[in-house]
């Protein structure tokens, strides 16, 4: 065969690959500014991707749970989510609760993540973190969902976060 050959038949056989196959891995996101999440989360619902959540998933990363449907989102035993109210910077720098923002996110939630956030005092300044058992009720664990675990993986990563202050933004812990 030669290289021509190969390489068609390369760029034949990515292209037959659909989003669809792949599957994103979530771990140690610290989160960042919700309209980011908010725009990554609805084109990764949009893909049809798969995400594996193995490792922390704090602040606007959360918002996966409410975002991409529930069948396309799987935990590994080192998952962990952290939520909190968001926030805004004012105009020294200093993190100050948004309302607005901290509804939005409540919004976002799917029923059974509320319950827990409100079991477990509500969205504040204080991160609250779920995992292991709690976790296994409400996200599918990874080891059920072995079809998820034999496809592409890549790695999500936000780009960096500069806040504005005319934004909601997420505690980065």
């Amino acid at each position: 065969m030669n290289i021509r050959g190969l390489v068609l038949g390369a760029a034949v056989a990515a292209l037959c690959v659909t989003s669809a196959s792949a599957t994103m891995r979530i771990s140690e996101d610290r989160g960042g500014q919700i309209g980011r999440y908010l725009q990554a989360f609805a084109a990764l619902r949009s893909s049809g991707e798969n995400v594996v959540v193995d490792g922390n998933c704090l602040s606007a990363c959360t918002l996966i749970l409410g975002l991409v449907p529930r069948e396309r989102v799987c935990a590994t035993a080192n998952a962990r989510f952290g939520f909190h109210a968001a926030w805004m910077p004012d105009n020294d720098g200093r993190p100050v609760t948004s309302p607005l923002g901290t509804q939005a996110l409540w919004n976002i939630y799917p029923v059974s993540v509320r319950r827990w956030i409100s079991r477990h005092g509500g969205l504040s300044r204080k991160m609250i973190y779920l995992q292991g058992h709690d976790l296994s009720g409400i996200v599918a664990s990874c080891d059920r969902a072995p079809r998820m675990q034999t496809r592409s993986a890549h790695r999500f990563a936000p780009r960096p976060v500069r806040y504005e202050s005319a934004s909601a933004s997420s505690d980065r812990h």
